[in-house]
């Protein structure tokens, strides 16, 4: 028990010391691959066949995490936060460099959205909601659940969120069969988000933030946003960094009019930086959230 949340801290320090595993070799990639390959057996606009693709994927993961047995290991490979955070600096240099079409084609690398005609301050509003969003996906969740159920939890956790990316958009073909792995994503998340949530207004200060501003936006704008966990981490970041988020966003699959977040300016690319930052420390936050379970179970012995 004690050294589940010992081996997420410990993942999350060699993400950030190593960076991710070559694409080519990234058992993620791999695991899409394979999930690929089962949607072509089991596809049917149906819910219940998008539940049994999940099933199949979460089941493999389980398993694979158990023969690797090792939760540092697993949160290594699970965490993906400087990845999140290198995109989104090279997107900023590109800004800072006012070449928007390059800024546009570096985009798709961090989000899922239609970039071809996006000008910076929107640019900018998509990499700041992406690095706010993608730090519960990418470091805070993976470190609990690792933390709580080693590397078969995060492993399981890791295929949901990547089953969700692969056919949870509400697009024609996925509407029904990405119901289960979207729903799930959203369930596997709304402690880690909330926690996210509340380190940033813990952290806000220290970086020069407003803890008062992230607390009132997250309670304030949360609620209107369409996801449950989004809502939460995209506000308190607004509110922390003083600046406003949401509007138009336009999808490959269509338009969406998303809240606004925050009452402050449009973010420019300036505030790229300051939101990596952000995401840096609640990475080191969650690391150090694990680090302290492990002490406290240790105790407890």
């Amino acid at each position: 028990m004690v050294s589940r949340p010992l081996g997420a801290a410990a993942g999350v320090m060699a993400d950030r010391l190593l960076g991710e595993p070559p694409v080519a070799a990234h058992p993620v990639a791999g695991f899409g691959a394979v999930m690929r390959q089962v949607e072509t057996h089991l596809y049917r606009d149906a819910r219940q066949a998008g539940a049994a693709h999940a099933a199949v994927g979460v089941g493999l993961a389980a398993a694979a995490g158990a023969a690797l047995r090792s939760p540092a290991a697993a949160a290594y490979v699970a965490v993906a936060g400087r990845s999140l955070a290198q995109t989104a600096l090279d997107i900023e240099a590109t800004l800072d460099r006012h070449d928007i079409e390059a800024a546009r084609a570096q985009l798709p690398a961090l989000v899922g959205r239609e970039p071809s005609q996006l000008e910076e301050t929107e640019i900018a509003r998509a990499v700041v909601e992406s690095v706010a969003e993608n730090t519960v996906d990418a470091v805070v969740a993976p470190a609990l659940w690792a933390a709580a159920a080693g590397a078969p939890g995060v492993f399981a956790y890791r295929a949901v969120n990547t089953l969700d990316a692969m056919v949870g958009y509400r697009s024609p073909r996925y509407h029904r069969f990405g119901w289960a792995a979207a729903r799930t994503d959203d369930l596997v998340n709304l402690l880690p988000a909330r926690l996210t949530a509340l380190l940033t207004v813990i952290v806000a200060g220290p970086l020069g933030g407003s803890p008062v501003g992230a607390a009132r936006a997250w309670r304030r704008d949360a609620g209107g946003h369409p996801s449950p966990n989004a809502g939460p981490v995209e506000a308190s970041a607004a509110g922390a960094l003083g600046i406003r988020l949401g509007g138009l966003t336009q999808y490959p699959h269509g338009a969406e009019l998303r809240p606004v977040l925050g009452s402050g300016p449009a973010p420019t690319p300036a505030d790229l930086r300051r939101m990596v930052r952000l995401s840096r420390v609640l990475g080191w936050s969650a690391a150090g959230v694990a680090a302290l379970a492990a002490e406290l179970l240790a105790r407890r012995r």
